[in-house]
């Protein structure tokens, strides 16, 4: 049976803007998608400072513009047509010299009629930032397109250098505006539901720690990320607020949605535990086993009991340690449910051996781990 490779593991969606793009690509992989929001994108038509800042660029000439991304920029282009300042706008974008961070910005650059004189193979704003200051900004004029992030060091740089920065906030992130989605989302991850949590930006980062602070699980929150839940970030900047928590952070050789569920197609399954028990090929997986290419869902309690005797390779584990692992407790015969539960579920008893007075194990082979 051809198993998807991320069949039997559930991953945790903060985004917002494109999170059913990401959820579909994470489902065709065979996860199990939850999915909170942990922003809100302003409206464009709605956004006051979004409209002020447009106005700043076109009163006075500018003498550089930067696209940092190119839905920024088309959806920058698209309010000031709206609010009746597009052609001066463009009029004003066209009489400096236009930087683009990567194809995606230099596209939306083209579309809109203007013609790039930079935009770095890289993709990154510290090339950007290398080109501006070597083009000399002192006395110059700077509109710079932000996108979610408020990017302090390029502009703090380039205000130090000389340059006045307007900058101009396309699509600025606020909380959810019912947090509810994400608070489900952080519990399941709290309860070990949750194997791999995706960010696209880092105001979704960065509001994920804020909810769990304000829950009053922060610290169990990053402890779980830190040791037990793969976090894989779409690129540096998402990254920021959970390195700084001292999360780490996976993520893709390019900054890509599409990047992004490869890496963790790659990197989740890596940590699944193989292991031969009773002449079977077993794949422990988030909240599943794999036996001999089956995939068999295995519900929290009896998983919860299965990773502990994993963990033991054979050696017996007493009910006592058993307990503690199972997610709501109990009494002993807790453990005695859980045991025949997670026997119906491997579809093989003889898999976990009871040893008289003394606990459980796992009827390993003498090898072992699968290969």
């Amino acid at each position: 049976m051809n198993v998807p490779p991320l069949a039997g593991y559930t991953v945790g969606v903060t985004a917002a803007r494109r999170a059913d793009e990401l959820s579909a690509l994470l489902e065709r992989k065979g996860a199990t998608v939850l999915h909170g929001p942990a922003i809100r994108i302003v409206p464009l038509p709605d956004d006051a400072e979004l409209l002020a800042a447009t106005r700043a660029v076109v009163e006075e000439p500018v003498d550089f513009a930067v696209a940092t991304t190119g839905i920024g920029f088309r959806g920058w282009v698209e309010a000031a047509e709206g609010w009746g300042l597009g052609a001066r706008l463009l009029s004003r974008l066209s009489g400096g010299r236009v930087l683009a961070r990567g194809p995606k910005a230099r596209g939306a650059v083209r579309a809109a009629g203007l013609v790039e004189e930079c935009a770095p193979e890289g993709e990154s704003n510290a090339e950007l930032l290398d080109h501006l200051l070597r083009s000399g900004v002192s006395g110059k004029r700077v509109a710079v397109q932000l996108h979610g992030d408020v990017l302090p060091e390029f502009t703090s740089t380039l205000r130090a250098a000389g340059a006045t920065v307007v900058e101009v906030p396309v699509y600025r992130w606020t909380g959810p505006a019912d947090p509810a989605p994400l608070e489900r989302l952080l519990e399941a991850v709290l309860a070990g539901q949750v194997d791999a949590l995706t960010f696209t930006s880092a105001p979704a980062a960065a509001s994920v720690l804020r909810t769990a602070e304000a829950m009053g699980k922060l610290p169990e929150l990053t402890s779980l990320l830190r040791r037990d839940v793969l976090v894989v970030g779409v690129g540096a900047i998402t990254a920021g607020p959970l390195v700084t928590a001292g999360i780490p952070v996976v993520q893709p050789a390019r900054a890509r949605i599409g990047a992004l569920a490869r890496e963790l197609t790659l990197e989740l399954p890596a940590r699944a535990t193989r292991l031969r028990i009773a002449a079977r090929d077993i794949e422990l997986r988030g909240q599943a086993v794999v036996v001999d290419g089956e995939l068999r869902p295995v519900p929290p309690a009896p998983m919860a009991v299965l990773r502990v005797l994993a963990a033991a390779r054979g050696r017996v584990v007493s009910r006592r340690d058993l307990l503690a692992a199972l997610p709501s407790g109990g009494e002993e015969h807790a453990v005695e449910t859980a045991i025949g539960r997670l026997r119906s579920a491997l579809g093989e008893p003889r898999m976990v051996a009871t040893v008289v007075k003394r606990g459980y194990r796992l009827a390993m082979d003498p090898a072992g781990v699968a290969v």
